[in-house]
C-alpha cells in the first residue's frame, strides 16, 4: 500500500508500525451510588489538579517549544470553564440528572470544545487540546493508563490521526524512527515539533491510521510518501539516508552559496537552554527569540526583573551577534488572560500580536524597557520587531517606541500580504523586516495553518506566496534606496528549514534564513551547491511556476543534491 502526505521533516526510514493507543473510553452516564455531589466535586478538583501538576512537571524537564506547548496544555487543565462546567453537572437538578466526576468531566469538556470549534481559526484549533486534558482527567479519576505514546522496546514508526500537542512535546527521537498522521498540517504544533526533534514525519497522510501495528513501512519524510512491505530500493534508501546523515551532522558556523555571497543562517529559539544548544550547532546568532514563553502559565504580566532576567539568558550566548527578539505575539492561539479577549469570534484576525498595544496599553513598552535593560547588560547586537504589523503607520509608531526605549534597531514582521504588496512605504519607517511565512501562507492563502484538509493550500510553496517575499524584498531594496540606509529582510518561517526553498529564498533577496537549529547543516550543505545568479534562476522558475506543486518540482529536479542526501 501506498499512503501519501505533506513532507514535513526529510529522512528516509524502515521500521514497525505502532498505533497511538486508543482513546480513553467514554464514562457510562449515571451517578456513583452513595457518592455526594460534594465529594465528585472534590475528586473533579484533585484530579484537575494532579494533571496540571504532571504536565508542568514534565514542561520543566523539556525545551523550547516542547516546553510551551505543555506548559500551555497545564494551564487547559486547570480551565475554570471545564472545572465549573464539570462541577455544575454533577447536581441532580440539571438536565440529564445526577452524574459520576468522570462523566461530569467529559460532558463539560465535549461542551467547552464544541463552543472552541463555533469560533473557528486558532481557537478550534484548541478544541482539540481541551479533549486532550479532558481524556488525561478522566484517566486520572477512574485509575486508567493516561494517553501517550506506546511503550517499545525496540525503535518504532509512531502512526496515528493526529497528536495532542502534550504528546508530541515529549516524542523520543531514541524511540520513535519517524511520525505519520492523517491528520494536521505542514504548520500544526505536531509538524513544527516534528521539526524541532529532527524526526522524519508526513502529516496530511490519510489511511496511515489503519495500518495494523507490527507492520514493517518505508516512510520517506521529504517525498511525503509511506509505503507497506518495503522492497530493497526503499531499504537500500533508509540505509543511504543512514550514511549520509552523518555527513550532514555539523554546521561550520559560515553560512554561504558556492559563489561566495554570505547568507547567515540564524536560529529561532525561547530560552536560555535554547539558545545554548544554538550556539553549539553553530548557529550565526538569533533570527527569532518568541518571547510569549515568558509570559505563558501565568495569570499575570512578569515582572521587569523576570523579563530582563529571562531576555538576558539567550543574549549571553551571542555576544557580539544578532539576536531578533520579537515583541510579545499574543492572541490566536497563544491568548493570555492579562492582555487578549478570550471572546473575539475570530482571534486569528483580531487583536493579536502588535494590535494588543492597542487594546492593553503599557504591556509593550514595559517589554521594550526590559529588551533595552537586558541587552544593555550583555554584548549581543539586539534587534526588535513587531508581530502582525500591517500598516507603515504600525510600523513608524512601533519603531518609534522602540528607539526611545533605547533599542536602536526596530523592524516588523511580515506576516499579512498588506504589509508585503506595501513594504516600501513599511522599510521606510522601520530598520528592517523579517518574514514570517507560516502566518503569511495562512492569510495569504485564506487557510487556517492547522487544518488538515487545507494542507495543500497552507503550502509556503505557493507561487502567490513566493511573490509576496518577493515584493518585500523588492519594497526592502526601494527603501533603501530612498533612504539610503541598507533594509535587509530575513526569513524566520518554518519555510527557512526546507533546504530547497532556502535556496528559492536566497535567490528571491533573503538577507538571512533562521530555522530549528537541527536543521541549520543540511541548508547549509545544499545553500554551499548553488551561486547566487543560479539561486536567482531557480526563485524566478519557482515564482513562474502555476502551482506549488509545480514549484517544488521545478526545483528540486534542478537540485540533484537534495536527491543524493535524502532530502
Amino acid at each position: 500500500q501506498q499512503f501519501h502526505g505533506v513532507g514535513v521533516t526529510a529522512g528516509r526510514v524502515v521500521g514497525p508500525v505502532l498505533q497511538m493507543p486508543a482513546p480513553v473510553r467514554e464514562p457510562a452516564a449515571g451517578p456513583v451510588p452513595g457518592a455526594s455531589a460534594e465529594a465528585e466535586a472534590e475528586r473533579i478538583r484533585a484530579a484537575s489538579k494532579a494533571v496540571q501538576a504532571g504536565l508542568r512537571a514534565r514542561a520543566a524537564a523539556a525545551a523550547g517549544d516542547a516546553r510551551g506547548v505543555l506548559e500551555a496544555t497545564a494551564l487547559m487543565a486547570a480551565d475554570p470553564m471545564l472545572v465549573k462546567g464539570a462541577v455544575k453537572l454533577l447536581d441532580p437538578g440539571t438536565p440529564g440528572g445526577a452524574r459520576s466526576a468522570e462523566r461530569a468531566v467529559w460532558e463539560s469538556g465535549a461542551a467547552v470544545a464544541e463552543k472552541l470549534r463555533a469560533l473557528g481559526g486558532y481557537m478550534a484549533e484548541r478544541a482539540a487540546d481541551v479533549l486532550d486534558v479532558r481524556a488525561r482527567i478522566v484517566a486520572e479519576l477512574s485509575g486508567a493508563p493516561a494517553p501517550g505514546i506506546p511503550d517499545s522496546p525496540a525503535p518504532f514508526v509512531l502512526a496515528a490521526h493526529d497528536l495532542a500537542p502534550a504528546d508530541t512535546a515529549t516524542l523520543d527521537p531514541g524511540r520513535v524512527l519517524a511520525l505519520v498522521t492523517s491528520g494536521g498540517g505542514p504548520q500544526s504544533h505536531t509538524a513544527i515539533l516534528a521539526r524541532a526533534l529532527g524526526l522524519p514525519a508526513v502529516v496530511a497522510a490519510p489511511g496511515v491510521q489503519d495500518i495494523p501495528d507490527g507492520t514493517e513501512v518505508y516512510v520517506d519524510g521529504a517525498a511525503g510518501r509511506i509505503a507497506t512491505d518495503p522492497g530493497d530500493t526503499e531499504r537500500a534508501a533508509a540505509a543511504a539516508w543512514a550514511a549520509r546523515a552523518g555527513a550532514l551532522a555539523a554546521f561550520d558556523g559560515t553560512g554561504r552559496l558556492a559563489d561566495g555571497h554570505r547568507i547567515p543562517l540564524l536560529a529561532n529559539v525561547a530560552t536560555g537552554a535554547e539558545a545554548a544548544a544554538a550556539a553549539a550547532a553553530g548557529a550565526e546568532g538569533v533570527g527569532l527569540l518568541r518571547t510569549e514563553f515568558a509570559f505563558l502559565d501565568r495569570p499575570t504580566e512578569p515582572t521587569h526583573d523576570e523579563q530582563v532576567k529571562a531576555y538576558g539568558a539567550v543574549f549571553e550566548h551571542f555576544p557580539h551577534k544578532k539576536v531578533v527578539i520579537r515583541t510579545l505575539d499574543a492572541g490566536a492561539d497563544k491568548p493570555l488572560p492579562f492582555l487578549t479577549d478570550t471572546d473575539e469570534p475570530n482571534p486569528a484576525l483580531g487583536v493579536r500580536g502588535y494590535r494588543t498595544d492597542t487594546a492593553t496599553p503599557g504591556v509593550l513598552a514595559r517589554q521594550l524597557a526590559a529588551i533595552a535593560e537586558a541587552a544593555a547588560a550583555h554584548h549581543a547586537e539586539v534587534w526588535v520587531m513587531a508581530p502582525m504589523v500591517s500598516t507603515p503607520e504600525e510600523a513608524a509608531r512601533f519603531a518609534a517606541l522602540a528607539h526611545d526605549a533605547g533599542l536602536p534597531t526596530a523592524g516588523v514582521m511580515v506576516e499579512v500580504p498588506s504589509a508585503a504588496l506595501t513594504a516600501a512605504h513599511v522599510l521606510a519607517a522601520a530598520d528592517f523586516a523579517s518574514l514570517g511565512t507560516n502566518d503569511l501562507t495562512q492569510y495569504t492563502m485564506a487557510a487556517d495553518r492547522l487544518l488538515a484538509p487545507l494542507a495543500a493550500l497552507n503550502d509556503p510553496w505557493q507561487p502567490a506566496v513566493l511573490h509576496l517575499v518577493k515584493a518585500t524584498t523588492d519594497g526592502a531594496a526601494h527603501a533603501a534606496a530612498r533612504t539610503g540606509t541598507p533594509k535587509p529582510v530575513g526569513v524566520c518561517g518554518e519555510s527557512a528549514a526546507d533546504p530547497a526553498l532556502a535556496v528559492v529564498l536566497a535567490g528571491l533577496g533573503a538577507t538571512t534564513l533562521s530555522m530549528t537549529p537541527r536543521a541549520l547543516p543540511a541548508v547549509a550543505h545544499v545553500l554551499a551547491t548553488v551561486t547566487l545568479p543560479q539561486a536567482q534562476e531557480l526563485a524566478a522558475a519557482a515564482l513562474a511556476a502555476p502551482t506549488a506543486a509545480d514549484a517544488r518540482t521545478t526545483v528540486r529536479d534542478r537540485l540533484p543534491i537534495l536527491d543524493q542526501l535524502g532530502l
